[in-house]
């Protein structure tokens, strides 16, 4: 008797008209040979990261309702700069969109691959997914629970002990509460920073001699 086994239906488009559109844009800027670029969604997008640290070469590849699959597929375009770092924070909207840890964490692991047999001086930094603060979360993100991502972290820490020059960046001493909630004067939305809170994120990662 064979063993049936459970196909999972699984969320993987990534392709809508702000992907396209920011990509776009993204292949026509010139190449910033070394520069450190954080990578990921909307959390990533909206982050002054160049006003806060202009002493720094960055490069901001944040896409708003980016999902791993999404970065992917646009890995290309941020090796070609051969990038010093990389910050990668993604997975929030897979989350969002019921997509198994297994499947996001699986990509990571791709992603990883990718960078270390195309870009192999790179530096990456596998920056841990924010908490919700579930008394402000918006309704579109009301199934991405704190457990889960939690458990994400916890597996994300693991996956970057598994590899060379890949380092786990635990953003909660500075953005969670004593809950393990994001903390309430740092979102608009639950699941948003507000932009003021970039900067003790980027002093944070200056505390710990990541940037």
């Amino acid at each position: 008797m064979q063993e049936l086994k459970a196909q999972v239906a699984v969320d993987s488009n990534y392709v809508f008209s702000g992907y396209t559109d920011r990509l776009n844009f993204f292949q026509k800027m010139p190449v910033k040979k070394g520069a450190t670029i954080f990578l990921g969604d909307s959390l990533t997008e909206a982050g002054r990261w160049e006003d806060i640290a202009p002493d720094l070469n960055i490069l901001n590849r944040g896409i708003s309702g980016d999902i791993s699959f999404g970065v992917i597929a646009r890995l290309d375009e941020v090796l070609r700069h051969q990038p010093k770092k990389i910050f990668l924070m993604i997975g929030v909207n897979d989350l969002k969109r019921n997509v198994p840890a297994s499947f996001i964490l699986e990509n990571y692991k791709r992603i990883i691959t990718k960078i270390q047999k195309e870009s192999p001086k790179t530096k990456i930094y596998l920056s841990s997914l924010l908490p919700i603060n579930e008394s402000k979360l918006i309704e579109a993100f009301k199934q991405v629970k704190n457990a889960d991502l939690q458990h994400m972290n916890s597996e994300l820490r693991k996956i970057s002990q598994a590899y060379k020059q890949v380092t786990f960046v635990d953003l909660h001493p500075v953005l969670a509460d004593d809950n393990g909630q994001l903390k309430a004067d740092l979102t608009p939305d639950g699941i948003h920073l507000e932009v003021a809170a970039y900067v003790p994120y980027i002093q944070y990662l200056r505390s710990k001699k990541y940037l």
